[in-house]
């Protein structure tokens, strides 16, 4: 069985791009990719692209990732359009992994793009609410709005989500809104030292508390923007790798779990991948969590083994999860801080801990990383994410 290793990566800056297209974006995004890892099209074997909402948006449909990247000579090997709410990128990343450990390909790109920003706010969340089963949609928003699922017009479907989530939190764990308030500011602080993210402004965590109410204990500063951006890797297996000569970061482990099981697909994707990687939760030397709302990072802390259950604000409130601590999290600014283009995500994860891998991260690196894990999930179907995958990467 061939050794996935990753030996490019590259990304857009995320944010708000109004001139920008899902075609653009990746075009950019995938010659980044190619440009570090010294490959040119004609030696790509084979492409995963993943996006997420573009259908919805723009009536693109079934060949995504062909028409996104028809411009770079790529469109001679196969291409591979996944879409898995938003799990797609890690999700993309898994097969991308998967296809080089097979033999079926030497050399992967993978590419991520989204264009999330529409002139109807509108028409971005009803794309983003889609990632739910929809022919149950009336019991879910009962479970989040009781009798008033009138409320649940015209707002953002997965902020109520993610506040019943935080306010459940709060109930096991003791955590408070102050605590989601320092992990925001957290991110932030990170984002603002990161060239690619969307937010480049350190903020308070009295000031994370202090902006306008969103849904429960979350606040605007708490939650991920709506942004444009994509990301891209180059995958190869490492005999290839080690023939043209390039440095590269090991692929140790990717997991995916469902929702609708008995256990939270989170748990069981990172269970997955500790035992595919030989390692534990203390063997991590830095971590990016999908933290679409703030609280979701003290979550994850939990859930990824960081600390005992109950004991995520501790975590934060010691300084281990801040650059420079014992396991920083989220160094990039995470979803919060740096955006949440939707197909893109999962991919720019796994960049950000290639560049903290290969030391390359600037003022946000994180000193001797070695080892490193993305969790992204994606969708919704009550009480869990709908897909969930586990990624762990070594030098």
């Amino acid at each position: 069985m061939a050794k996935p290793v990753i030996a490019g990566a590259g990304t857009t800056t995320f944010g708000r791009a109004p001139s920008s297209t899902v075609r653009s974006l990746a075009s950019d995004a995938a010659r980044r990719a190619l440009l570090d890892a010294e490959v040119t099209a004609d030696q790509v074997d084979r492409v995963f692209f993943s996006n997420a909402t573009a259908g919805l948006l723009t009536g693109q449909e079934m060949i995504r990732g062909q028409v996104a990247l028809r411009d770079l000579g790529l469109l001679g090997v196969p291409v591979v359009n996944v879409e898995n709410a938003c799990a797609s990128g890690s999700t993309a990343v898994h097969l991308a992994a998967t296809s080089i450990a097979a033999g079926e390909a030497e050399i992967v790109l993978v590419v991520g793009s989204e264009k999330l920003t529409h002139e109807d706010k509108a028409r971005t969340f009803a794309a983003l609410g889609s990632a739910v089963d929809l022919e149950r949609l009336d019991q879910v928003k009962a479970s989040l709005y009781g009798e008033n699922c009138s409320t649940a017009d015209n707002r953002s479907f997965f902020m109520d989500v993610y506040a019943n989530m935080a306010t459940a939190y709060m109930k096991q764990s003791g955590a408070t809104e102050g605590d989601f308030a320092a992990v925001a500011a957290k991110s932030h602080q990170n984002a603002a030292l990161n060239p690619y993210a969307s937010a480049h402004r350190s903020v308070s965590a009295e000031a994370v508390a202090g902006s306008r109410h969103i849904s429960g204990p979350l606040t605007l500063l708490m939650c991920s923007p709506v942004s444009d951006g994509a990301a891209a890797i180059v995958m190869m297996s490492e005999a290839k790798a080690a023939q043209l000569g390039r440095d590269y970061v090991v692929v140790r482990a990717s997991a995916m779990a469902s929702g609708l099981g008995p256990e939270d697909p989170v748990a069981v994707a990172a269970s997955k991948a500790y035992e595919l990687a030989s390692i534990g939760p203390e063997d991590l030397d830095v971590v990016e969590v999908h933290d679409a709302a703030s609280p979701a990072e003290l979550i994850m802390y939990e859930t990824l083994g960081l600390c005992s259950p109950g004991d995520g604000p501790r975590l934060l409130t010691s300084g281990d999860t801040a650059i420079g601590g014992r396991i920083p999290v989220n160094p990039s600014g995470g979803l919060v801080g740096k955006g949440h283009p939707v197909g893109a995500t999962g991919v720019a994860q796994i960049v950000e801990l290639v560049d903290q891998l290969r030391e390359r991260a600037g003022d946000r690196q994180v000193p001797s990383a070695r080892v490193a894990l993305a969790e992204n999930g994606g969708g919704y179907l009550g009480p869990n994410p709908a897909a969930a995958t586990i990624t762990i990467l070594s030098v």
